[in-house]
């Protein structure tokens, strides 16, 4: 009789595993750097079981894809850098953050088109306002019959406006995104939502580019940020952007979960503190007669550290 039940109500359970930023600096470019020119494999290897023992794996690339010269200075990297992120697991990488337009539109639709070449799926940015038009501004993801909705935002684009008629080519949380990042575009975050909702996901993943840097600070800005995708749909919130491993906060009545911040995935670790981070791992279940929730989190501690041949690991 339990084994009649069980082929009647069968439970999903998958897994969507998260790391914070990878910062494309000197150093990070270096890290890959050999004879033959350019191979990230090796610097990923300690971490690929850990990314890739999942259903879903997405990061924040905080950098660009324009060719050389590479580093801190233009903040691109090699492309060989994000094929090795597709070696090791990852699935999405969020590409709304400060490094978006650091090369203007063009820099930002050659960086999507290499992430697209690696077999990467980018978010929270796009080439074109048609190209937004036609995304609703989200990714839907297929995982084992479970829909997950992935929308990715940034608080701004390092300072800078968006060029006029381009203002949808990234998903900004703030009107004042160049200034002061006080007033929440209530508006252009619910329009993103509404539109990711009329595709009715099991579940729906913001990743939030947010915060100070440097700071544990949880400002009153993100916390009614926060409260708005809770409402508008959204499961779990993803941050990053402070460098530090942020608190988390699980409500497994609600199945809502928030980690402010990650930390750093991959960058240059110079401030203390900021050589630890997690990868996080969420639990999804879904029963077949029932609603998808996330039903547990757990986290992976990852560290980076320098080797005498490798500036960085």
């Amino acid at each position: 009789e339990e084994t009649e039940k069980a082929k009647r109500d069968p439970t999903t359970v998958i897994h969507i595993r998260a790391g914070g930023d990878l910062n494309i600096t000197d150093l990070v470019v270096q890290s890959g750097l050999n004879i033959h020119g350019y191979d990230y494999t090796a610097v990923f290897q300690d971490v690929t079981p850990v990314l890739s023992d999942a259903d879903l794996t997405m990061l924040n690339f905080e950098g660009i894809l324009y060719g050389a010269p590479y580093g801190t200075e233009t903040t691109s990297a090699p492309q060989e850098l994000v094929d090795a992120l597709r070696l090791a697991g990852v699935d999405i990488l969020q590409t709304a953050n400060t490094c978006t337009l650091n090369k203007g539109l063009i820099g930002l639709q050659s960086t999507l088109s290499a992430i697209r070449t690696a077999g990467i799926e980018p978010v929270g940015a796009f080439s074109t306002p048609e190209e937004f038009r036609k995304s609703g501004g989200y990714t839907i993801c297929n995982i084992r019959g479970i829909k997950v909705a992935v929308v990715a935002f940034t608080k701004g684009v390092g300072s800078l406006g968006m060029p006029a008629g381009s203002e949808k080519c990234v998903n900004i949380l703030y009107e004042d995104y160049y200034t002061n990042y006080r007033k929440i575009d209530k508006t252009r975050i619910q329009s993103i939502l509404k539109a990711a909702e009329s595709e009715k996901p099991d579940l729906t993943v913001a990743l939030l580019h947010w915060g100070s840097e440097f700071n544990n600070t949880i400002s009153k800005s993100q916390t009614d940020i926060r409260d708005l995708l809770f409402a508008g749909g959204v499961n779990a919130i993803i941050g990053t952007h402070s460098h530090y491993v942020q608190k988390m906060s699980f409500d497994a009545e609600k199945g809502q979960f928030v980690a402010y911040s990650l930390g750093d995935f991959f960058s240059n670790a110079q401030r203390a503190g900021s050589e630890y981070s997690v990868v996080l791992d969420l639990e999804i279940t879904k029963p077949a007669d029932g609603k998808a929730k996330i039903t547990g989190y757990s986290y992976t501690p990852i560290f980076t550290v320098r080797e005498e041949n490798q500036p960085l690991k």
